[in-house]
């Protein structure tokens, strides 16, 4: 099974107004959860889950890709972002392809801060471009121009780094030739890889607050966004990024594994306040799920205080805590019998979530096991985000060929011969599809 981590950097210069994650722009948050000791703290995280890992027979393999969002991980000195880089590596090893990526805020870095990334092992980083229009990144709040876009661009392309930009459509105020500007933008960059992602306003951010008021108009309806979808995917298409995910689109190669992973429903470790974590459980793993891991909601997995006479500490060349940690004690939750998988989400708030962390508690908010059924959900809700496919075969005896062939026939999915030996059809969803991807969805979740 594929194993990837993820590291989020809760920190930002200013909070945008459609911004719904878990950020902060105070630089210290308390208990050791500042911006200058952050690296430190996620270390120490990294080590906690390892030793629960360990104490219940979660064997993965070295890891594949390592990614980190936000936030803004580019607030944080390029030092710190390798340090976290290389605890990773000591700690669960890293495959010598792995694919290593940063988001990156363009008003963060410069040329001489991606070269630093990029000899400290990073592989890819991925721009905030949002839009480039003027008024639209306005009313997003956001203070960065395209030019410095083009010009982290540049500097990675010197440094040797793959690059992508992440676009959003739907602002309010937004027209159709605001969207073709930003997508025709993005292509003149010349950049291997896109993101784009309908705007999703939540009623507690300034935003949602301001349209409440009437201070900015209502945003883009679902026509409207359906018409600028399409805009993006026919123009990607004939400049050569073609979608193998419904919101992300790439020339050949250049796909993001990391986020191929999430959708191919692959272990993570989510390292960071609010991260999420996922374990498909099996053999031995599978053996202590069943006898001793229920989900007690809001408790955390929890090892002995580390003093003198419990780890053996010493400091790397950046001056970042190593330790040799003792074996968490998770008696206190538990995964009900019959469970495949384990999802798991740390603490939300930074210094509660490092509080956890100075009492040697694997800081998470809470755990669930994931039962048979809602593994296949997931994995049929996810794999049918994907350009590769979904093998209808894993689903023989529980979805009937005839709701697949239903689909097909509302021009929803295609359906094609596998190409490997035992595979069934390959389901696809047509570009009708990926507009009205919950409508699959709901139509294959009666049968499982």
């Amino acid at each position: 099974m594929t194993f990837e981590v993820y590291i989020h950097v809760p920190f930002c210069m200013r909070r945008c107004g459609y911004c719904d994650f878990n950020t902060y722009t105070a630089r210290d948050l308390g208990e050791g959860a500042s911006r200058g000791n952050y690296a430190r703290m996620a270390v120490r995280e990294m080590e906690l889950v390892r030793a629960w890992q360990a104490a219940h027979g979660v064997r993965e393999q070295k890891v594949a890709t390592v990614f980190f969002g936000g936030g803004t991980p580019t607030i944080l000195p390029a030092a710190d972002l390798v340090a976290m880089l290389d605890a990773v590596r000591r700690i669960w090893g890293i495959e010598p392809d792995a694919e290593i990526t940063t988001e990156a805020n363009p008003d963060t870095v410069d040329a001489d801060y991606i070269k630093r990334l990029a000899d400290g092992g990073f592989t890819r980083i991925s721009f905030g471009m949002q839009s480039a229009v003027p008024h639209v990144l306005a009313t997003l709040d956001r203070r960065h121009t395209p030019a410095n876009v083009e010009a982290g661009l540049r500097a990675a392309d010197a440094c040797g780094l793959r690059s992508s930009v992440d676009l959003i459509y739907g602002a309010p105020g937004e027209s159709l030739e605001d969207w073709r500007t930003s997508v025709r933008t993005a292509i003149d960059l010349g950049v291997n890889h896109v993101s784009a992602y309908a705007l999703t306003i939540a009623p507690h951010t300034k935003m949602g607050r301001m349209i409440a008021a009437g201070a900015l108009p209502k945003p883009s309806d679902d026509d409207d966004e359906a018409a600028k979808y399409e805009i993006a995917d026919e123009a990607f298409a004939d400049a050569g990024l073609h979608w193998y995910e419904i919101s992300n689109w790439a020339r050949p190669g250049y796909e993001s594994r990391h986020n191929l992973g999430y959708w191919r429903n692959v272990d993570w470790a989510g390292i960071g306040p609010g991260a999420h974590s996922h374990y498909r459980l099996g053999g031995e793993a599978a053996g202590v799920a069943s006898s001793s891991l229920e989900s007690g909601a809001g408790d955390n997995p929890k090892s002995k205080d580390l003093g003198a006479d419990d780890a053996v500490a010493h400091h790397d060349d950046a001056g970042f805590r190593k330790t040799a940690a003792a074996a968490p004690d998770t008696s206190s939750i538990s995964v009900a019998t019959g469970s495949v998988g384990l999802r798991a989400w740390d603490i939300a708030h930074p210094r509660a979530w490092a509080h956890a962390i100075n009492t040697g508690t694997v800081p998470w908010g809470g755990c669930e096991g994931i039962t048979a059924q809602e593994d296949r959900e997931e994995t049929l809700m996810l794999g049918l985000r994907l350009r590769e496919g979904f093998d209808t075969s894993r689903f023989a005896g529980i979805i009937p060929d005839e709701a697949w062939v239903s689909l097909q026939s509302e021009g929803l999915i295609t359906l094609a011969p596998g190409s490997r030996a035992g595979q069934g059809c390959i389901a696809v969803p047509t570009l009708r599809g990926r507009l009205l991807n919950d409508l699959i969805i709901e139509h294959l979740f009666d049968y499982v």
